[in-house]
């Protein structure tokens, strides 16, 4: 069982690490990959800002890099620019934690 459950975890990170285009080590990889994968689904369910609405991410995606999220592709809109990846992941922890506070449900 727990063959399986690391099987079907590394699956999960590797589907969430194609959007991600900076390297993640250590022992948090697997949580930074799911808040990265979470956080575009926040953004599909709930938009972000008039440029990125819940349309255009779906049909676009999000692109998570060192210094940026950016819509569609690595030179495409940024949402958002930061000074490192530090600051982005938590940027992105802290939108999906104020998300889950809100509305009420669970990951």
């Amino acid at each position: 069982m727990n063959k399986d459950f690391n099987k079907e975890k590394e699956q999960e990170f590797n589907q969430a690490k194609k959007k991600i285009t900076f390297s993640l080590r250590g022992k948090n990889k697997y949580y930074y990959a799911f808040q990265c994968a979470l956080f575009e689904k926040n953004i599909i369910k709930w938009g972000y800002d008039s440029y990125a609405t819940k349309k255009s991410v779906a049909s676009e995606g999000l692109l998570f890099n060192e210094y940026s999220i950016t819509l569609g592709n690595y030179y495409g809109h940024d949402l958002k620019r930061f000074n490192d990846r530090k600051e982005m992941l938590g940027f992105v922890i802290g939108f999906n934690d104020a998300i889950h506070n809100l509305s009420g449900t669970t990951y």
